[in-house]
């Protein structure tokens, strides 16, 4: 049995525990006043029930099946001749893959020798065990619980008060889990990229003039010393989110007054989805646009005008790139301008403003501040996409103003950088780490001001 399947089992168990918890609870008081004699609603007694048939089988098989692979794996290795648990941990760790492969009928790197083949059928009937024991005792505790969740419940049981405490601490816990989610991921690069600090200076890291992350492998060995000064990598990325910001911000700024403020109900109904629908194409497609179609238009016609554009250019990938990013202000701003009380837009009318004034006066001034907001959001995401500037700008980290040239991002080097078997002992690998935690902080920073325009430019109004 899987553990998927053991699991629509507990929800089937769950199911019933409800309807077992809903039918007593309506039952004892069949004859003293109907559900007003309960303490809580028939539901919340169901919902009690069917809690205690799942939280604890459901706990017990999550820490089951976290901790199942790292015990067989002990008792394989125990079960293992004397040469072979002696080996270093990293060959170990080869052959209880192998060994793992053997048992699952997949292929192995090794020749397979009788050890082998007994270590893997002992690992399947230590795995084939485990199943069944997790399946025994899962179930008989899903239904341990049922049975004590319903004989807890009498008339003046508390229900809601304990199914409400229930619930606080599992959004608690969500909460909790999201928050060390956040937590390790930023640890972790954390750590790499002080790994790479003690390779390479900071200063050199943040103030050089050059990206050339190939090392050399021997001492003897020339032209690949490295250098990983990153200001041309956030030269390109700013180059390239200021040409997005130039095309979104006014297209998807005037559409969101035309569709809030000018545009009837029923174009309205139409065109705001069929707006939205570019924020539902996927990047790459995107990128293929920006490859195909608008590289080659920019270059053919600046071959026109005497302009020397290169085949990847920044300017392709900024344009395509403020296209993608159009419904995202629209959609912001939007929302921000229809949040504006129409109090205020009679009352600009009333005294004599044409609709235009009201829009430039009234509306606009209470809705900046979301706007801006949506604005600098819009600048982090332009500022971390990547497949569209991979196919549509390059990957030469040319340290230039000039948008007809072919520029490189900060997270398109992160990509180059970890694709392929990497060690991650080189300051080559290291540095996508570096440039990770750098474009995080200058994330952070832009979500930190929006957050900050907002709070302190917010209007409330009654």
């Amino acid at each position: 049995m899987s553990n998927t399947l053991l699991i629509l089992i507990l929800l089937g168990l769950m199911v019933l525990a409800y309807w077992l918890g809903v039918r007593r609870s309506r039952r004892l008081v069949a004859g003293s006043g109907g559900v007003r004699a309960l303490h809580s609603l028939p539901a919340y007694y169901g919902f009690f029930t069917a809690l205690w048939c799942g939280l604890p089988a459901l706990l017990v098989l999550f820490l089951w099946v976290s901790l199942q692979p790292g015990v067989i794996r002990d008792l394989v290795i125990s079960d293992l001749p004397e040469m072979e648990r002696a080996l270093p941990p990293a060959q170990l760790g080869l052959v209880i893959n192998d060994i793992q492969n053997l048992a699952q009928g997949n292929i192995v790197s090794a020749e397979v020798n009788p050890a082998m083949e007994q270590a893997a059928a002992h690992y399947q009937r230590l795995q084939q065990t485990g199943y069944a024991a997790s399946v025994v005792v899962v179930l008989s505790l899903a239904l341990a619980g049922l049975s004590l969740g319903w004989r807890l419940i009498t008339p003046k049981f508390r229900a809601r008060n304990r199914v409400e405490s229930v619930v606080k601490w599992l959004l608690v816990g969500c909460s909790t889990i999201a928050i060390f989610t956040t937590l390790g991921i930023v640890l972790s690069v954390l750590f790499e990229a002080i790994r790479f600090f003690e390779t390479v200076p900071i200063t050199e890291f943040l103030f050089g003039l050059e990206w050339s992350p190939q090392m050399a492998i021997r001492e003897d060995q020339v032209g690949s010393s490295g250098a990983f000064g990153v200001i041309p990598l956030f030269a390109g990325t700013l180059l390239i989110a200021l040409i997005a910001m130039l095309v979104a911000v006014p297209i998807g700024l005037m559409s969101a007054i035309y569709l809030s403020e000018y545009a009837g109900a029923h174009f309205r109904a139409w065109a705001k989805p069929l707006l939205e629908i570019l924020a539902g194409i996927p990047t790459v497609v995107y990128g293929f646009f920006a490859a195909l179609t608008v590289a080659p238009f920019i270059r053919n016609n600046g071959a026109l005008l005497g302009l020397d554009v290169s085949s990847e250019s920044a300017l392709a990938a900024g344009l395509v790139m403020g296209i993608m990013i159009i419904p995202f202000i629209s959609s912001l701003s939007d929302d921000v301008i229809n949040a504006v009380p129409q109090t205020m837009r009679d009352a600009s009318l009333g005294i004599g403003a044409t609709h235009s004034e009201t829009v430039r006066k009234v509306i606009l001034p209470a809705a900046l501040p979301g706007i801006v907001g949506g604005i600098l959001l819009a600048v982090s995401r332009a500022i971390g996409e990547t497949m569209i500037v991979v196919m549509a700008a390059g990957l030469s980290a040319n340290l230039t103003a000039n948008p007809f040239q072919s520029v490189t991002t900060v997270t398109v080097q992160i990509v180059t950088l970890l694709v392929g078997d990497q060690e991650f002992d080189s300051p080559k690998t290291l540095a996508a780490f570096a440039l990770g935690l750098l474009l995080f902080l200058i994330t952070l920073v832009l979500n930190v001001v929006a957050l900050h325009v907002v709070r302190r430019y917010r209007e409330a109004y009654e």
